[in-house]
């Protein structure tokens, strides 16, 4: 059946909305366990900010911008990274000086180094050197486990390179599971108190 409309008054298109969309599935690239891990992590802080806990925050990497398009807005069009990056976090916490770097692995069975850049452990050298306290929280998606490792532990192990990754079973001898929940999503502060603080 069709609809027959006034003279000079056109159908409206009709508009798909968002909702109706047909939904795209997201591939779980590296990048995206990393991306929502790190958003987790990004959701704990703001918790302990909250609370008055801990002073933790995501350090943005560096840019040098070359060219912004104000065409539309502000909007950069060309820019490069100004230094390599060094950890994901840092912050103040009980007076001490905290720095970590966040990682994501798909692995059942270990957490392949080269996730680790050379520069990282480098500058987390750097900050034990100084008394800070320097960690890595390890998610290991596909268990469904975190865990926090002392920085000292997984720089030895990339600077020997006993082999190309840590075990599993030496990331659960040597590290400590992170309690999963809501609010905070990985409560890794506890473990900062019983292993750093004592």
């Amino acid at each position: 059946m069709s609809v027959k409309y006034p003279p000079g008054v056109k159908p409206r298109k009709t508009v798909e909305k968002p909702c109706e969309k047909k939904q795209k599935k997201i591939i779980a690239s590296a990048a995206n366990r990393g991306m929502v891990f790190e958003a987790d992590i990004n959701e704990t802080n703001s918790f302990y900010i909250e609370k008055g806990l801990a002073l933790v925050y995501k350090r943005p990497t560096p840019i040098n911008v070359v060219h912004v398009d104000y065409s539309h807005g502000a909007k950069i069009t060309h820019a490069y990274f100004e230094a390599q990056s060094t950890t994901d976090y840092n912050g103040v916490y009980k007076g001490k000086y905290l720095d970590f770097e966040a990682k994501s692995s798909k692995s059942r069975t270990s957490f392949p180094l080269n996730n680790i850049a050379k520069q990282q452990v480098e500058h987390l050298r750097r900050v034990m050197k100084q008394g800070g306290i320097a960690f890595f929280l390890i998610n290991m998606s596909s268990l469904n486990e975190t865990y926090l490792l002392d920085a000292k532990y997984v720089c030895d192990f990339y600077e020997e390179h006993p082999r190309k990754s840590i075990p599993i079973s030496d990331i659960r001898e040597k590290g400590h599971l992170v309690k999963e929940g809501y609010r905070p999503r990985y409560d890794y502060l506890p473990i900062v108190d019983e292993f750093f603080l004592k």
